[in-house]
């Protein structure tokens, strides 16, 4: 057990309006680190393995869905990186939020991302845990799990330098194996490969045409792929521990946004081009799917490799990421005073452990729980990130001004700016809103929208009977 040296208890506002985090972080993270930890925790199983759902939903005209979310995504980033270069935090959107509305959003923010990637947690668990156990069919898959677990909980508890390695090569393997599958689909697609012919736009535009299923099936297919790219907000809540957190959040997120997207389309243009959109291999797995085209033996193990690597690269991102919104909430007195201590290594060990404890507990969640309720709870999850975006865009929207003010004051100009300013900001948030409303044209989608809503309401309640609690209580005292 790591040293206790430091507790990150509530401290007073800074002059600078943005709530104080407590006690300070090491600061062992590079550009590199933070870049690639943003493609990697967006690169992930979805891509791998759901891209076929949205191919299938809407034909070959998938490909606006991505853009479309990718477009939003991008500005969401841009939003979220101008205000962690103002004032880096570990409990990133939380943080924001609270300066700009108060600190029932931060309250609520904190604790739906933290519970959202806490049953997040149990879900990657599951599923490498899972592939695994084929590989040795005489090894219960929980010994996996457990394996992983301790594994990564090291890791994390070892030092935000040795998280950020990890990181870096997890997401150098992914990044590796996309761009190979690039390669490979791009020679496919001219005939450049063996026994292979150009493939033209025979499953392009054939097969009922570009867009078989219309408009409504480019909207079905945004509900499937927009909470892909979901994940590189790690990025800025990674910024606190940063070495040069302004630099280095400019320059990852710049790159980043960018680079997601292209690996995104340009792999789903690969699939549509070179097999039929209503191929079952493509909803099975559809990187497997091209790859047996292109003739390749084995690649079916290969890609196995390649989902449980993103399964594992997620996992030990989402142990920092909930490791760190929690020491952040216990720095501005919203948990536990406890989870704000920090070892010698200027880790918050404490914060770490309780995800780790969440991470076994999620997963027996998915075993014990009456299916009705275990549903309620993912379907939770599966919205409330579209909480945080709005929150997202709002926080913005009201911290501009203030950025911008006390930039003057210090003579620095502003590191990274969000574009067009505030009409981009107010056109995001009327897609979101349109998205919403779009979700509650679905049965699936809109039981996601209502749980995340009766989710955060929830939390926002607990709250406000938290503080009415202390105010009585403080009244009685006097």
């Amino acid at each position: 057990m790591p040293d206790d040296v430091s507790s990150g208890s509530a401290a007073p506002e800074p002059s600078s309006g943005v709530p104080s985090e407590g006690a300070p972080l090491a600061k062992g993270l590079r550009t590199r680190h933070l870049t690639m930890m943003g493609l990697g925790s967006a690169i992930g199983a979805g891509l791998f393995l759901g891209s076929g759902v949205g191919i299938h939903t809407a034909g070959p005209a998938v490909l606006i869905s991505y853009m479309i979310a990718g477009g939003l995504v991008i500005l969401l980033m841009r939003m979220l990186a101008e205000m962690a270069t103002a004032v880096p935090a570990s409990g990133s959107f939380s943080v924001y939020a609270e300066t700009a509305l108060g600190r029932w959003a931060g309250f609520t923010m904190g604790w739906l991302y933290w519970f959202m990637l806490i049953m997040v947690l149990g879900a990657e668990i599951t599923g490498a845990s899972q592939i695994m156990e084929r590989w040795l069919p005489g090894v219960p898959a929980w010994v996996f799990g457990a394996a992983i677990v301790v594994v990564f909980a090291v890791v994390n508890l070892a030092g935000v330098r040795n998280f950020g390695e990890m990181e870096f090569w997890f997401a150098f393997i992914k990044v590796a194996a996309i761009v190979a599958f690039l390669v490979v689909g791009v020679l496919l697609v001219f005939g450049l490969l063996p026994g292979t012919e150009p493939v033209g736009t025979e499953y392009l535009l054939g097969y009922g045409g570009f867009a078989p299923m219309g408009i409504q099936g480019i909207a079905s297919a945004l509900l499937v792929v927009v909470f892909a790219f979901g994940g590189i907000e790690i990025v800025t809540i990674a910024a606190a521990e940063a070495r040069d957190p302004q630099k280095a959040v400019a320059k990852a997120t710049n790159t980043i946004v960018w680079r997601i997207l292209f690996f995104y389309v340009g792999s789903i243009a690969i699939m549509v081009t070179v097999l039929p959109w209503n191929s079952p291999a493509l909803l099975e797995s559809p990187f497997v799917a091209v790859l047996d085209v292109a003739g390749l033996e084995n690649a079916s193990r290969v890609m196995e490799v390649v989902v449980v690597v993103a399964l594992l690269s997620a996992f030990n991102a989402n142990i920092y990421a909930t490791s760190r919104m929690m020491f952040s909430l216990a720095g501005r007195g919203d948990a536990p005073a406890v989870m704000g201590r920090v070892s010698r290594t200027e880790v918050p060990w404490t914060a770490v452990l309780l995800s780790v404890f969440f991470g076994f507990v999620s997963v027996f969640l998915n075993y014990l729980l009456p299916e009705a309720l275990l549903e309620i709870l993912l379907n939770a999850v599966g919205a409330a990130l579209l909480v945080i975006w709005i929150f997202i865009a709002v926080s913005q929207l009201r911290l501009r001004p203030r950025i911008e003010a006390a930039a003057r004051e210090s003579g620095q100009p502003m590191k990274l700016r969000m574009w067009g300013y505030p009409g981009l900001t107010w056109f995001t948030l009327a897609a979101l809103g349109g998205l919403v409303l779009l979700m509650l044209t679905d049965d699936v989608a809109r039981a996601q929208v209502l749980s995340a809503a009766g989710l955060t309401v929830v939390i926002a309640a607990i709250f406000f009977a938290r503080e009415r609690w202390r105010s009585s209580s403080e009244r009685h005292a006097a």
